[in-house]
């Protein structure tokens, strides 16, 4: 039943089929019917056979499957759900491309291709929502089993150390609830979460002059990028001391990588660290200090990374922030180069509300249904829309308004950063 489904669908995708056909089959009302539900028992490689990305991969491959509610699962073997001896007339169309579907032989396997790796190359090649597949973004699909976990996209955590954190460089971190010291909340939307400990990054890069190996990259539930755990050997001249730091881990970064930090003497490579005035320009960099000797300040997120656009003459350099803000900053700042790790964290799905509680983060009450004392937005009879445009509970409007008050380093800004439809 379910290769005569496959076929009916790629008759009727091809426009090649009648309606009489569909009907002596004994398959087209049942077909339309499923269609009209929303359930197709079709496989779903019948489905995606004429979608831009599988046109010309899917004419050569054949595929078997067994039917579910919600598509096709791949790999299954045994059982009189396979189409075993069974050969789908290849419908030469205009989309479909002569696909074809054939059925599973004794030994398993698609004309000498090993199953597991012909459904691996076809999954891989669609955009089929209900199978955790190995993107080529480094984005995990979550299987819909439950209705929190169907649309969730996490990025992959495959090549991050699975044990504990570094303990000498732990310690523990004590949560606010967004209150203030006389216990009032003074952040909203703060609040729970998991248990964190706190990992003692070096954003100073203390250690000059010396390269250090990676030892492994690591997860880190206080910043959105990844870290790296680096060991630095002193030599015989330091008594063979090894010193072990923190440092924020560069996209690409993996275990084995030698990084340093100098004055001098210092190649140009992701993860080192040296003055902007020893970088060429247009040298992408992050962690960035705004004093010398403070530690990096500023592009520290996950995916961030800064331009060093020129070096004056007044000892000052023009940085282009990722905001597109250009400021200006002393030469003899330290900065890291390269692009920070974890590059696709913008582009998770969380997947329901209880993920953001996790992370610490309550509920946002909206304004119009608060009462006039809480919000300028609230009260009013029945459902109102506010009657102003969108503010803060202290009228400040939230909608394009610019906020940066700070006259005393205005002195340092060469450009502003582009709002609307200016930002790029």
């Amino acid at each position: 039943r379910a290769f005569a489904r496959v076929a009916e669908v790629a008759t009727r995708a091809t426009a090649v089929g009648t309606r009489a056909e569909s009907n002596a089959s004994g398959f087209g009302p049942s077909l339309r019917r499923h269609q009209r539900t929303k359930t197709s028992c079709a496989p779903r490689v019948a489905q995606l056979a004429w979608s831009g990305p599988t046109r010309s991969f899917l004419g050569s491959v054949a595929a078997t499957a067994m039917p579910t509610r919600r598509g096709v699962r791949p790999g299954v073997s045994g059982g009189s759900h396979l189409m075993a001896g069974v050969t789908a007339p290849a419908v030469s169309g205009r989309r479909l491309g002569g696909f074809a579907v054939s059925g599973l032989r004794p030994e398993g396997g698609y004309n000498g291709v090993p199953r597991s790796a012909a459904f691996a190359a076809v999954w891989s090649n669609t955009n089929t929502r209900g199978y955790a597949k190995e993107a080529v973004n480094a984005m995990k699909v979550y299987k819909p089993t439950s209705p929190g976990q169907r649309g969730r996209i996490t990025t992959k955590r495959d090549n991050l150390w699975k044990g504990k954190p570094f303990k000498a460089l732990t310690k523990g971190l004590t949560k606010s609830g967004g209150r203030n010291n006389h216990g009032r909340i003074t952040v909203f939307h703060r609040g729970g979460g998991h248990k964190r400990k706190y990992r003692m990054i070096d954003f100073q890069r203390v250690i000059r002059g010396i390269s250090g190996v990676v030892r492994r990259i690591e997860y880190d539930p206080n910043r959105t990028t990844r870290i790296a755990l680096v060991d630095f050997d002193h030599g015989e001249e330091g008594n063979g001391k090894v010193t072990t730091k923190y440092v924020l881990a560069t996209d690409g970064m993996k275990g084995g990588d030698v990084i340093s930090a100098g004055d001098d003497n210092v190649d140009i490579r992701p993860g080192n660290a040296m003055p902007l005035s020893a970088m060429p320009a247009g040298t992408l960099i992050h962690n960035i200090e705004l004093l010398p000797g403070q530690g990096g300040r500023l592009v520290r997120a996950a995916g961030a990374t800064a331009t060093l656009v020129k070096k004056g003459e007044d000892g000052y350099a023009t940085v282009k922030l990722p905001s597109g803000e250009q400021r200006l900053i002393l030469l003899k700042c330290y900065a890291t180069v390269g692009v920070l790790s974890n590059r696709e964290h913008g582009n998770r799905v969380l997947g329901k509300a209880g993920a953001k509680r996790w992370l610490g983060i309550r509920p946002t009450t909206r304004g119009v249904a608060m009462n006039p004392i809480d919000h300028p937005m609230g009260g009013g009879e029945g459902r109102t829309s506010g009657g102003r445009p969108s503010c803060t509970p202290w009228g400040v409007q939230t909608k394009g308004k610019r906020t940066r008050n700070n006259k005393r380093t205005d002195v340092f800004r060469v450009a502003r950063r582009p709002s609307g439809k200016k930002k790029k």
